[in-house]
């Protein structure tokens, strides 16, 4: 009997599940989105009983819909959204608030109080956990839940209460409260753990006033984790897979060499460079992050975070109602030739790095009475391009070496347009796999890998292939002129929505 790896990819806007076979080909796979929430400019929230059914909802319909027997189903590997945060009562399993979304900005003046009392708060949490103190990670979510919800203090002080990022809910969830674990890519994105030590640290739990007993276990990523309980698939499944998207698009890329670096266009833009063994703290604005843990070894990475990559195509979908579908995009902008002199800035929650304002905006700029919807929609993908060169140049520097070549995945770099403006800007290849699905390929793998369906970290390079391959074709000159101007852009956003 064939034997499969069930993926669940919590998403920002969706849940997915896929089934990957033995030669890491997916073979079915079902989605769903769920709601977002905005009560507040600024603010982004899920409800947590919404991604759970949602996932629950699509791992069922793809075991009965592929056909396939749920014996034949050897493992789940899950990915998902970094940072979110969820806190719940550890007896009924209920959150206690609605889930605070990696893109939410509500902490932004906490951090800033907070900073003028400890200045020297911001360097300690870069040399212990490699981020930098922004809105954007679990802990200053997880003190605002404290402090917002009567009584949730003293109940996480006396263990009444769990928190959790997606992986750790879900898996709670499908354990029916057994399972209370992460793993190292995802405790390494939530100011609390320290990525040289691999543990949760001290000194930052109590700077926080986070009880320690609210936290999960955490584990390398490719390992048992638990097991789904039989009601929701039929028999018991064992997790043994789990990471952080990003870091799991990274895997499912085969970025295994130090100086590898791929590119996820989703919701944001992620970039990541495996740094190997060695936790690289960035002089130019970007993040370092653990990567992977497997064999009892972990590997490293850079990071940066573009916040608004297709996110600023749903933007002009569902707002300015310029598209019917995100994937016309394409269409109406290969009907001009360039932009026009227009640039868009989508700020529209702040900037991540390398530029880390969270007072930025969004701006349209460069408008002029011939400027038509077709170069508004270009310049909206061009945008995504730009955000991403200027990560890339900030890892070659910290690096000291030039890239080649940059790997590249999700849903928006199917746009051929896209992927060869960027490949342009970047004077790099930009190579794309046959399968885009990366993320939920790298949660396979690491849970295949722990089960023995697949042998090696090498025998999963074999089954990594090209699908097409972007090479630059811009004059130098034209190059520098449209950076020249994307820099200006940039200036007319930073601090725009800081009061004065």
């Amino acid at each position: 009997m064939k034997k499969y790896i069930m993926a669940l990819d919590a998403g920002t806007t969706s849940t997915r599940a896929i089934l990957f076979d033995e030669e890491g080909e997916s073979i079915f796979k079902a989605q769903k989105e769920f709601p977002q929430y905005y009560p507040k400019p600024g603010y982004v929230e899920h409800h947590p009983n919404e991604i759970w059914q949602s996932q629950l909802a699509v791992a069922r319909e793809c075991l009965e819909k592929s056909g396939i027997p749920s014996e034949a189903l050897l493992a789940i590997g899950i990915t998902n959204q970094r940072e979110s945060t969820i806190v719940w009562d550890r007896k009924t399993g209920q959150a206690i608030y609605p889930a605070i979304v990696w893109q939410c900005r509500r902490t932004t003046e906490w951090i800033k109080e907070a900073q003028k009392a400890h200045p020297e708060i911001s360097e300690k949490i870069r040399e212990k956990t490699g981020l930098v103190f922004d809105p954007y990670f679990s802990a200053t979510k997880i003190r605002w839940i404290l402090d917002h919800v009567e009584g949730a203090q003293e109940r996480a002080e006396a263990g009444e209460l769990c928190f959790g990022t997606v992986d750790t809910w879900l898996m709670y969830k499908l354990s029916k409260g057994n399972c209370f674990v992460t793993d190292y890519t995802n405790a390494s994105r939530t100011l609390l753990f320290n990525i040289h030590s691999l543990e949760w640290d001290e000194e930052l739990l109590s700077f926080f006033g986070i009880p320690k007993a609210m936290l999960p276990k955490v584990n390398p990523s490719s390992g048992f984790f638990g097991e789904v309980d039989s009601e929701f698939l039929g028999r018991p499944v064992p997790i043994c897979g789990v990471a952080g998207d990003q870091q799991a698009a990274l895997f499912g890329q085969c970025c295994f060499q130090k100086g590898d670096v791929k590119n996820t266009y989703g919701t944001g833009c992620f970039m990541l460079m495996n740094t190997g063994n060695q936790a690289i703290l960035s002089k130019h604005g970007l993040l370092s992050t653990i990567a992977w843990g497997i064999d009892g070894k972990v590997q490293y990475a850079l990071e940066g975070s573009v916040y608004v990559g297709g996110a600023v195509i749903q933007w002009l979908r569902d707002e300015l109602h310029m598209l019917d579908k995100a994937e016309d995009s394409e269409y109406f902008a290969s009907k001009v030739e360039d932009s026009n002199g227009c640039y868009i800035v989508p700020a529209f929650t702040g900037l991540g790095a390398p530029y880390w304002d969270p007072f930025a905006r969004g701006s349209i700029t460069g408008l002029t009475r011939g400027v038509n919807k077709n170069h508004i929609i270009r310049a909206a993908l061009e945008s995504i391009a730009f955000q991403s060169r200027d990560l890339l140049l900030a890892m070659e520097q910290d690096m000291g070496q030039r890239l080649r070549s940059l790997r590249v995945d999700g849903g928006a770099s199917g746009n051929n347009f896209l992927m060869q403006f960027q490949a342009d800007l970047m004077q790099a290849s930009v190579i794309r796999p046959r399968s885009i699905e990366t993320t939920a390929l790298g949660a396979a793998y690491l849970a295949g890998l722990s089960v023995g369906l697949y042998e090696s970290m090498d025998s999963l390079e074999e089954r990594h292939h090209v699908e097409m391959e972007f090479f630059p074709k811009m004059t130098r000159e034209k190059r520098e002129e449209k950076v020249r101007g994307w820099k200006k852009a940039l200036e007319a956003s930073f601090g725009f929505g800081k009061e004065d």
